[in-house]
């Protein structure tokens, strides 16, 4: 079993960024690729961003590419997301999630864990 607690939501107008941090416990945090998805009201939870267990491998939505950082500290069981130039319709809950697929995946079905998930909104 793998625990997923995020924290680093919040209110942001657009234009600005946070930094959300997914603190793990449980089993060995290296062991897993995590991934950073998203769920606006009204609309299918999707991928954002994920990162294979090593860290050396890293991949995007579009959506996101070239705004948002994925990375992580294995010595810290931690992933981060950081976000900068958010826009109104990043506006979402944001989960981080640990997959068994090693070199990281964009499938929602090949994340075993999820945590509970911190709101982001950006105001206009």
């Amino acid at each position: 079993q793998v625990q997923l607690v995020e924290s680093g939501g919040g209110l942001v107008q657009a234009g600005g960024s946070l930094r959300l941090s997914c603190a793990a416990s449980g089993r060995t945090f290296s062991s897993y690729a995590m991934g950073w998805f998203r769920q606006a009201p009204g609309k299918e939870r999707e991928f954002v961003a994920t990162i294979s267990w090593s860290g050396r491998n890293t991949y995007y939505a579009d959506s996101v590419k070239g705004r948002f950082t994925i990375s992580r500290d294995n010595a810290k069981n931690t992933v981060y997301l950081q976000m900068n130039s958010l826009k109104p319709e990043d506006t979402a809950v944001y989960c981080c999630a640990a997959s068994n697929v090693l070199p990281g995946t964009v499938r929602i079905h090949e994340y075993d864990y999820w945590g509970q998930g911190t709101q982001v909104t950006v105001s206009s």
